[in-house]
């Protein structure tokens, strides 16, 4: 048996024994970051630290008030808060009870909270602040099973018997554990593998929202499996923005755990380019839109300086994707990433004129971001590869615990999702679905025995509804989406999430697009503007101080965006062009519903909101 073999059948039945285990190996080391915003307003936030045992402090505290508050053995808490250090404390708090975490957005209506916390039968809410509280006040009486809720920001917030703050908890909690100095051992200790350790709601694109069941073996093996791919070490610092209510952002702090390294957490997005300097990362994980957002500005920026920096900016990123695909391709080949001389020379000139400071903008110490939860356009991922940034792509769903597949380190591959995680299995079907098995599947949908039996095999194999393809050593590369590809009236078959992202690497000015097309006889698009880029845009063109509706609806802008529609369709088989496209009035958010709070873009209810721009497309054609 490998080390790699062994270390992961050897795993711990949990990631609460993991955490046991961290505190005792490490308990001086630094654990978390943590911003304090200045008690003026005013000024930078102060970054405040805690060690391992600082830690375990306050996680065994909050694990004993839960239990003194009756939690038992799987009984669900929900976390309603946004990415937070009290997050992640009060996560392991629960699991370190025995209890199971159910994850709530805080962008989640008041209903839909309702609904998961009643489906969930939670016991407990931990709730971030007065807004989180009010909701579930507001449902109290559809909440029978809900005995306590219990807030970290008690700012405007009136405690009562059924409401308290966290600092209370805590101390509940530490003066319980005085009378009980065995209880955190003996609830750890009688934890199983098979037992719920996390409910996560999926935000399905119609209907109510899936809980999925991760039991505390899929993070522990999901952790040891982390490890064992050497991509972080004890060293490294981890800058986790992340939304924790996301599979995603779960399982990083699952990996963090077994390696013992530093976290720099603050789920702030508006600040992430202020706190990059401040926390320099050595590695962090995002969503493709981040990288999108970080292009597109770094692009309307050189257009802001004149044409010849602008021109300078397209050499230089038409030299880094070209000097990645050379160095990825002479590995794959060599072992070497190397790039022929003339190439090397001209992407030397280039990092001194562009590349360095792109990556001085990201904390200057960056080796690679992961990138997960939809697909990255390859063009955007090559200019980065070029530019010294590497993102490794990974690929997993809320079934699989999240990180299923990952891309090796020096042996990534662009526009891949890596290769499958010590210990997980894959095939793919006739029809071309990704099917998958192994320690990080899911036990099922939480009371939904049907809709499991749907998705999941008696002998374990998990049908993810995603189409790709295998190298024939092992690399993954996802085309789309089984209910997303789409087949036109004159049946040939298009995947929209191809030809969108191949769009958002060509346009600097898109945030959202969505292709249509299904029984039609040609495809075309729903196209939402990033607001930041355009109003810049907007001012080089006598559009200056008018409305975003304004400058969307604008001829110049029109003309504007029809120039990239047709690069794109350059690129693109006959039958996968764009013939129409209309620009929406405002950008899709999450408010609205349209997209998903990891940036997942909701088809059915984006073309329903927009029937009337779809059916306009297609007026006077004839239909097959």
């Amino acid at each position: 048996m490998s080390d790699t073999q062994t270390l992961i059948e050897n795993r711990p039945p949990s990631v609460a024994a993991l955490f046991l285990e961290r505190v005792a190996a490490t308990p001086d080391a630094e654990a978390y970051r943590y911003p304090v915003p200045p008690a003026s307003g005013q000024g930078p936030d102060e970054w405040k630290s805690l060690s391992w045992a600082q830690a375990a402090e306050r996680v065994y505290a909050i694990a004993a008030g839960l239990v003194e508050l009756g939690v038992q053995p799987e009984q669900r808490v929900a976390l309603a808060s946004s990415t937070r250090v009290e997050w992640l404390l009060a996560d392991l708090g629960i699991m370190c009870a025995g209890g199971a975490t159910t994850t709530i957005y805080p962008q989640t209506n008041e209903d839909e909270s309702a609904f998961i916390l009643s489906d969930s039968e939670s016991r407990v809410l931990i709730a971030e602040d007065a807004a989180q509280v009010a909701k579930a006040l507001q449902k109290r009486d559809e909440l029978p099973e809900l005995t306590k809720v219990v807030v970290i920001d008690p700012a405007g917030v009136e405690t009562s018997d059924w409401v308290t703050t966290l600092a209370e908890l805590e101390q509940r909690g530490a003066a319980f554990l005085e009378k009980h100095p065995e209880l955190i051992k003996e609830r750890v200790g009688a934890i199983t593998r098979d037992q719920l350790a996390t409910l996560i709601y999926t935000s399905g694109t119609t209907g109510r929202p899936k809980g999925v069941r991760l039991p505390h073996d899929n993070w522990s093996y999901m952790a040891r499996a982390i490890a064992a791919t050497g991509l972080v070490t004890i060293d490294d610092v981890q800058y986790l923005w992340l939304p924790l209510a996301h599979v995603f952002g779960k399982v990083l702090t699952s990996g963090q755990i077994e390696v013992g390294h530093v976290t720099a957490v603050d789920g702030r997005v508006d600040k992430i380019i202020e706190n990059l300097p401040v926390v320099r990362p050595t590695y962090m994980a995002a969503v493709p839109r981040i990288f999108e957002k970080v292009y597109n500005g770094v692009a309307a920026k050189a257009r802001e300086g004149g044409p010849a920096k602008y021109k300078i900016f397209q050499w230089a990123a038409d030299v880094a994707r070209e000097y990645a695909k050379a160095t990825q391709d002479n590995f794959r080949r060599t072992g070497t990433a190397s790039a022929p001389f003339g190439l090397a020379a001209k992407h030397k000139v280039a990092d001194t004129l562009v590349y360095a400071k792109l990556r001085e903008a990201f904390g200057g110490r960056l080796r690679a971001c992961v990138s997960g939860a939809s697909a990255l356009a390859p063009e955007i991922g090559y200019f980065f590869a070029g530019a010294g940034i590497h993102i490794l792509e990974g690929y997993g769903l809320t079934e699989s615990s999240a990180a299923s597949f990952v891309n090796p380190g020096e042996a990534y591959r662009t526009g891949t999702v890596g290769k499958p995680l010590p210990g997980t299995e894959v095939r793919i079907a006739d029809d071309g679905e990704i099917l998958l098995r192994g320690p990080g599947i899911m036990e099922g949908y939480h009371g939904l025995p049907e809709k499991t039996a749907e998705v999941l095999e008696s002998d374990g194999w998990f049908h993810t509804g995603d189409i790709g393809e295998l190298s024939p050593d092992g690399y993954l590369r996802i085309t789309d989406r089984k209910k997303d590809l789409i087949k036109t009236s004159g049946g040939k078959y298009v995947a929209p999430a191809e030809v969108e992202g191949q769009f958002k690497a060509v346009c600097p000015y898109v945030s959202n697009i969505l292709v249509h097309g299904a029984d039609r006889n040609y495809c075309t698009a729903l196209i939402a503007l990033d607001e930041i880029a355009l109003l810049d845009w907007a001012k080089e063109h006598g559009l200056a101080g008018r409305p975003y509706a304004e400058i969307v609806a604008a001829p110049q802008t029109v003309e504007m965006v029809d120039g990239y529609v047709r690069q794109l369709n350059e690129g693109l088989q006959r039958w996968q062009t764009i013939k129409k496209f209309r620009l929406l009035p405002r950008d899709l958010d999450v408010e609205h519903g349209e997209i998903t709070p990891s940036l997942k873009l909701k088809r059915p209810v984006v073309e329903r909101e927009y029937k009337h721009l779809i059916d306009d497309m297609y007026a006077g054609t004839r239909e097959a």
